[in-house]
């Protein structure tokens, strides 16, 4: 039987498996960004080495096939991650010029931190990401790990967590609408959907 448990570094591998697999409006990402290390250089890495804490995997017993990463402070989040964490990644430097293909775009988002601090959320401190291999979907694994990265940061004192996903991502929709998720109004956002709830289970 799975099993939750706290991130170890020598999960990152399977970290970056997960996330490169699931990263394609929940899909395999690997045919549209053949690079896999960059996926988990903007949606997983920054959360496992920045604050290793609110990092939590399942474990099948032989490796991480989910997690759930998170942050407890997004604005602070952001600067360290311009600061700590955009020095480790040299291999993907700034663009020159706007994006024109899907990884560039990408690097644009890894470029900018501050696009994580949205005023309209500013209520709901935490932000998190959630991936599960597919297998390991639809059998509550999800709701487990929520639980544990809810009450992670409830026992810290953070009240309320946001998330962002593709607008398009209607099975992650109605998961998050029966974690008790709810939409929060962000003007000009049509092709992601912010979310949020309290940290209270």
């Amino acid at each position: 039987m799975p099993e939750i448990r706290s991130y170890r570094p020598t999960d990152r591998a399977a970290v970056a498996d997960i996330c490169v697999r699931t990263a394609d409006n929940g899909g395999d990402s690997r045919s549209l960004y053949p690079d896999l290390d960059l996926m988990p250089s903007i949606f997983a890495f920054p959360y496992v080495d920045l604050e290793p804490e609110l990092a939590f995997v399942l474990d099948d017993g032989e490796r991480a096939v989910g997690y759930v990463i998170g942050c407890a402070a997004t604005p602070s989040f952001a600067r360290r991650w311009r600061i700590d964490w955009l020095p480790r990644v040299p291999q993907y430097g700034p663009l020159t010029g706007p994006p024109e293909t899907p990884t560039e775009q990408m690097i644009g988002l890894l470029h900018n931190p501050e696009r994580l601090v949205i005023p309209e959320v500013a209520d709901y401190p935490a932000h998190l990401h959630i991936d599960l291999l597919p297998e390991y979907q639809g059998a509550g694994h999800g709701r487990a790990l929520m639980t544990r990265l809810l009450n992670t940061l409830a026992a810290k004192g953070v009240p309320a967590i946001h998330l962002t996903m593709l607008t398009a991502n209607t099975p992650a929709r109605a998961f998050y609408d029966r974690l008790g998720f709810h939409h929060i109004p962000v003007p000009g956002a049509d092709i992601v959907t912010y979310l949020g709830r309290s940290t209270s289970v």
